[in-house]
């Protein structure tokens, strides 16, 4: 079976890059520095679904995600969910926090509305992070 990225996540993200395991995509959401990792694989529901190694390359990759975010934003509370309430395909959310953001000391999910990247600050972002991917 050929992998198919959920449609929300399709909708709510702009693709970053192909890591070894998962599509890397930032989240379309100018509030926060927010990634979204989605192993490549059919049928991923929980993080257990993945065998031993894949859930050991799923968290390199996230290990990665937060490195990469703490050179632009060195400050910040990295913050790392797989939830899963509405969208059950198997997803890894990694988001830099700072206080005051629009949800801080709360979590993100559920507040306000996300505002939509700048056409030039979103290709900033992605030459940014895909050069570091």
């Amino acid at each position: 079976m050929t992998f198919l990225l959920d449609e929300r996540l399709a909708a709510d993200t702009v693709e970053v890059c192909q890591l070894e395991l998962s599509y890397l995509g930032v989240l379309k959401d100018a509030r926060y520095p927010w990634l979204v990792l989605v192993p490549r694989q059919t049928g991923l529901v929980e993080v257990t679904d993945l065998d031993e190694a894949g859930r050991a390359l799923l968290w390199r990759e996230v290990e990665q995600c937060c490195e990469v975010l703490q050179g632009p934003y060195p400050d910040a509370k990295i913050n790392i969910g797989a939830l899963g309430n509405i969208v059950r395909q198997l997803h890894v959310h990694v988001i830099a926090r700072h206080e005051g953001d629009a949800a801080w000391p709360g979590p993100v999910w559920g507040v306000g509305e996300a505002v939509a990247y700048e056409d030039a600050a979103l290709a900033d972002l992605l030459g940014q992070l895909r050069g570091n991917f």
